[in-house]
C-alpha cells in the first residue's frame, strides 16, 4: 500500500477521533482505504505463510498446508 493512502488513512483517524467528526463522504473514503490496508496485509501474510516449513526434530522440513 502506497506512503500516501496510509497518510490520508492516518489523517481521517485523527479527524474522526476530533470532535467535528467526518463528513458522509469522508466516512465513506475511510471505510473503502480501511478494508484496502485489511486486504493488502491479508495478501502478505498469505504470501508468508505459503512460503513457510515446519523442520521437525528428526530434521525433516514439511511444507504448511492450508486447512480445509
Amino acid at each position: 500500500m502506497e506512503a500516501e493512502k496510509i497518510a490520508r488513512i492516518n489523517e481521517l483517524a485523527k479527524k474522526r477521533k476530533s470532535p467535528e467528526g467526518l463528513t458522509a463522504e469522508e466516512e465513506a473514503e475511510r471505510a473503502a482505504l480501511h478494508r484496502e490496508y485489511i486486504d493488502a496485509h491479508k495478501q502478505q501474510l498469505i504470501a508468508h505463510l505459503e512460503n513457510t516449513y515446519v523442520q521437525y526434530p528428526d530434521g525433516t522440513r514439511k511444507k504448511l498446508q492450508k486447512k480445509q
